[in-house]
């Protein structure tokens, strides 16, 4: 990262109470981020996405968040008022989910809902948003933008579907960009054409970009850092290129269970978990 960063997070906590015990879902996570693509990788329930959602205020109800520090571009988002977040949310800090079947409404029209985040956010009138809207799918590579601007959320593929997505989010023109496993529920090749995307408008807007991801060689092919999350921590942090030497038993025991297509079959490697890993220092 070179410059000031745009975000820094310090000692970012997350947690669940119940009647019988507190669950730690994230632990002190830390970093700084510039004009840069992060990825932050880790298996199901490492506290990745709601590391995600925390960056945004949008972490359950029930969620206790607490932060030494969250500031973005200067603006502290711990203490930020429910005006401030709302005029950050989408204008500047845009947030892409894994499914678009949960994330669009049912009842408008994908051009309609594109159109809607440039008018909220963008202060346009409807004729320059439809014309925007028209523009950014488009740019996200889809064919017969006029037809598609038409079409409801179930009548589109989950490739396209997350290509409005994108589209959507990346309308206002927002300085952060996070991407939770967006490319999860898609084959190879549309995951390619996905990336493909998200790497042509990252670097021609210069935003920054948080990748969530659990594909390790993904992330390692398409990002500059990356942290590894373990039990809600960030157990280790290199750069991307660097990830196959990552020195972490964690990591290593992530990178031994991907399966080789050159290898001859056999059983996948299990990793042996340490409590270590989950104190605090450790």
């Amino acid at each position: 990262m070179t410059g000031a960063p745009l975000l820094t997070v310090e000692d970012l906590r997350i947690r669940f109470r119940t009647e019988r015990r507190t669950v730690e879902a994230v632990r002190g996570v830390g970093f700084t981020l510039g004009r840069e693509r992060l990825g932050i990788v880790g298996e199901s329930g490492s506290g990745k996405s709601l590391t995600g959602r925390a960056l945004l205020r949008l972490t359950p109800p029930a969620a206790e968040v607490t932060a030494q520090r969250l500031a973005f571009d200067g603006i502290d988002l711990m203490a930020a008022d429910a005006r401030t977040l709302r005029r950050l949310r989408g204008r500047r800090i845009s947030m892409v989910m894994q499914d678009p079947k949960f994330s669009l409404n049912p009842v408008m029209t994908v051009g309609a809902q594109i159109a809607e985040a440039l008018r909220v956010h963008g202060g346009v009138g409807r004729r320059e948003a439809r014309e925007r809207a028209l523009a950014m799918l488009e740019a996200v590579r889809i064919r017969e933008p006029a037809r598609v601007y038409g079409l409801y959320p179930h009548e589109v593929s989950g490739g396209m579907g997350q290509r409005v997505m994108i589209a959507m989010m990346l309308a206002p023109d927002p300085d952060l960009l996070i991407a939770d496993e967006p490319t999860s529920a898609l084959d190879v090749s549309v995951q390619a054409q996905v990336l493909s995307i998200l790497d042509d408008l990252v670097s021609s807007r210069g935003m920054a970009l948080i990748f969530i991801s659990h594909d390790l060689d993904l992330v390692a092919s398409f990002c500059d850092r990356v942290l590894v999350m373990y039990g809600g921590r960030v157990v280790e942090t290199c750069r991307a290129a660097d990830l196959a030497q990552a020195s972490h038993p964690y990591t290593r025991g992530l990178l031994a269970a991907r399966p080789r297509i050159e290898a001859e079959p056999a059983d996948l490697p299990v990793l042996r978990r340490d409590p270590a890993w989950l104190e605090e220092g450790s």
